[in-house]
């Protein structure tokens, strides 16, 4: 079931750009979503349980350097799988409408079908195949279908050198693992070389991103089409948290990176919500709020505790869910008005789009933590992670990256406040781009409306992968 499931998106992306010439785009988009339901449908059957790996595949592969064809789900994975599946989904509903190209359509299901494989691989060698499967593709997104103006080519060239360069780092550290510990098996490899640590938290660092490895992210953001700048923060930057959560264990010396990388999860809060606040570009402020998001996670993974292992899986969904819903909102409002700057969008969009508005809105207020909604458990969890400190900080520096954490959080209200204020409120400026929801926006927006609101009110079945934590804190 579960190679099935990679396999359904992949060949099917891989049909739609060999005979592109043969497809129409409505008809490539409905293809796309009805092979990335599929995929969704069969990652959430295959569930077993938490306590178990479902689904699993072990096969001989490249047996003289003992690597093997070793898929699962855990209970790690399974919500990166399912928030991933779903993402690839929504973008092919936003492009059903849109007489998007074939080839966008197939780039867009093998990116997600290479996704799907990082998140389903125990065997480390393969999750670097797949983990680089989905660099180039991207790349093609982003400098094919992107903004001109934005320097597509040369935003998404920046991303290439720069992921390519941490996948560089990232190949090595398993090397040294698999060559320390005997075993490229995640159930089995282990190492205790330092350097192996440095090398592997830097590749992940790169893709998360961590300030200050975090150049190449505002750029590809606001270059890339819609559906990849949510694919951008929704899916790959996951590819960065969930290594780090992945690899981390098996880091016998991760205890001596992990203050470094906390401090640095820590400053990437406070950096980016200052950038954010200079920003006019709303898709720029979205990559900009996104790194510190990823502050949060990596904070959390620094801790190396039971606490933190739920607050990153959970924070990273949320993300997810929220992100995809921002950059979604900002490119409806760059199909209306031409621009994601707020300044040409203009004020007063209760007034004009009203429908529009609330769901830019709800979906800023999720972003910076409002309870009830999904950013807020993410955030209360991480802070909650360094506060107990865990088990490699120590004190001083769990509690000085929990200090920049909160102050990070009022500046993250200021700038969205600053944006709402900008765009959904004051005297209305009339456009000929007004128009509110169409029947299509509806249904990706209201779906990932319903999933932050619902993630925000009833978090216990994420939090429940993690008992015995949610036993004290979630019921």
């Amino acid at each position: 079931m579960i190679v099935v499931a990679l396999l359904v998106p992949a060949v099917v992306g891989l049909v739609l750009l060999i005979g592109r010439a043969r497809f129409s785009g409505p008809v490539a988009a409905w293809t796309g979503a009805a092979a990335m339901t599929v995929s969704l449908v069969l990652y959430a059957l295959v569930w077993e349980g938490r306590d178990v790996v479902s689904g699993e595949v072990d096969e001989p592969w490249i047996e003289p350097v003992g690597a093997r064809l070793h898929l699962g789900v855990t209970a790690v994975s399974w919500p990166f799988l399912l928030m991933t599946a779903a993402i690839g989904l929504l973008c092919c509903l936003w492009l059903v409408a849109r007489d998007a190209a074939p080839a966008l359509v197939g780039l867009v299901l093998v990116i997600s079908a290479s996704s799907l494989g990082v998140f389903s691989s125990l065997d480390l060698l393969l999750f670097f195949v797949f983990f680089e499967l989905a660099l180039i593709p991207m790349w093609f997104v982003i400098a094919w279908w992107g903004d001109e103006a934005a320097g597509a080519r040369t935003a998404a060239t920046r991303f290439l050198l720069f992921t390519v360069s941490g996948s560089g780092l990232l190949l090595v550290g398993i090397v040294a693992i698999g060559l320390d510990g005997g075993s490229l098996q995640v159930d089995d490899a282990a190492s205790g070389s330092l350097a192996a640590a440095v090398l592997v938290t830097l590749g992940f660092a790169v893709k998360t991103p961590v300030v200050p490895l975090h150049t190449w992210l505002p750029g590809a953001h606001s270059a890339a089409p819609t559906v990849g700048s949510v694919l951008l923060a929704a899916v790959f930057l996951k590819l960065g948290t969930y290594g780090l959560i992945l690899f981390s264990p098996l880091l016998l010396r991760f205890d001596d990176v992990a203050p470094y990388l906390a401090i640095a999860g820590a400053l990437g809060i406070v950096w980016s919500a200052l950038a954010c606040y200079a920003q006019d570009d709303l898709k720029r402020l979205i990559a900009y709020s996104s790194i510190g998001h990823m502050g949060f996670v990596v904070i959390a993974i620094s801790t190396q505790s039971q606490v933190g292992l739920a607050a990153a899986v959970f924070g990273s969904v949320a993300h997810g869910v929220v992100t995809g819903l921002l950059f979604f909102t900002a490119g409806s409002l760059k199909d209306r008005f031409g621009s994601a700057s707020m300044a040409a969008i203009g004020r007063g969009l209760y007034a004009r789009t009203p429908w529009l508005a609330v769901t830019f809105v709800l979906a800023a207020v999720a972003s910076l933590g409002l309870p009830g909604l999904a950013g807020f458990w993410g955030e209360l969890l991480s802070l909650r992670a360094a506060y107990e400190i865990g088990d490699v900080l120590t004190r001083p520096v769990a509690w000085t990256a929990l200090g920049l954490a909160l102050l990070g959080i009022a500046l993250t209200t200021a700038y969205f406040t600053r944006a709402i204020r900008l765009l959904a409120q004051g005297e209305p400026v009339p456009h000929d781009g007004d128009r509110d929801l169409d029947r299509r926006e509806v249904a990706v927006l209201g779906t990932l409306v319903v999933a932050a609101v619902v993630l925000g009110l009833w978090p216990g079945p994420l939090l429940d992968l993690f008992e015995p934590f949610t036993r004290s804190f979630a019921r």
